[in-house]
């Protein structure tokens, strides 16, 4: 039996990113059978529920517990810094003030800096989706992905396709979709295991250092989790200008 109800769907902005080339700016016709929830068309369509902040049906905007009715006209809309969602219905939960990344197997250079800019940001290239989509839900993590598949997995709350291929472009996306210039604290973590990195004394490592680290260089920090060693070497500097602009609010 074919579909017999018919309802119309519009993407903005960057949402057309997941649609085919004669999709894009246009409004489409779904045809369906009964009242699915608002979701499950949405990503029929091609569109992963992570990267929609708002649903507009018929002028008013609604949940993903909306169920589909014939002749709706839908509008999906994608995230942005200057909306003002406090009085919109919430598709999901709030992001935490102090938010946690896991990361898929694509990002392992993403994962690196978002470290170095104070990010708590897991990745192991031995991680599959099921693995994935798993810690997002226990830990609260925001997937970061290049594979747009793995973001339709129902259970993940936030998440996000990374669209740059290089790594300066990918902080500066992550950046500004998450709004994160405020929460930037650089060389916190490091940058191999993602462990928190606290003050050490000099003496207490000496037997560690190079000579020319240990005559030119009085300040280090270590991970309290795999003990290796930092300090404001030359790359502190070279790091900070390859960043200024995420740096810089």
């Amino acid at each position: 039996m074919q579909p017999d109800n018919v309802a119309e769907f519009r993407f903005y902005a960057e949402l057309n990113d997941f649609l085919s080339p004669e999709q894009r700016q246009q409004t489409m016709r779904y045809r369906f059978s009964g009242h699915p929830g608002i979701k499950d068309p949405i990503e029929a369509l091609g569109v992963p529920h992570t990267e929609v902040a708002l649903i507009v049906v018929n002028g008013q905007p609604v949940t993903f517990s909306y169920q589909l009715q014939a002749g709706d006209y839908v509008s999906v809309y994608p995230f942005f810094t200057t909306l003002d969602s406090a009085a919109l219905p919430q598709l999901r939960d709030q992001i935490s003030s102090d938010p946690r990344f896991i990361l898929d197997v694509n990002l392992g250079k993403l994962a690196k800096f978002m470290r170095l800019l104070g990010f708590d940001s897991l990745y192991r290239n031995n991680l599959h989706d099921a693995d994935i989509v798993k810690i997002a839900v226990n830990e609260q993590r925001i997937v970061l992905t290049r594979d747009r598949r793995l973001l339709h997995a129902k259970q993940i709350q936030h998440g996000y396709w990374v669209r740059a291929v290089d790594v300066d472009s990918q902080i500066e996306e992550v950046i500004r979709r998450f709004d994160l210039c405020h929460l930037i604290h650089p060389f916190a973590r490091c940058l191999v295991c993602n462990g928190m990195l606290t003050p050490v004394d000099k003496t207490a490592i000496l037997d560690q250092l190079e000579p020319k680290t240990k005559r030119y260089f009085q300040t280090f920090r270590q991970c309290v989790n795999c003990q290796r060693i930092y300090w404001e070497g030359s790359h502190l500097e070279n790091m900070r200008r390859r960043f200024a602009g995420v740096l810089t609010p």
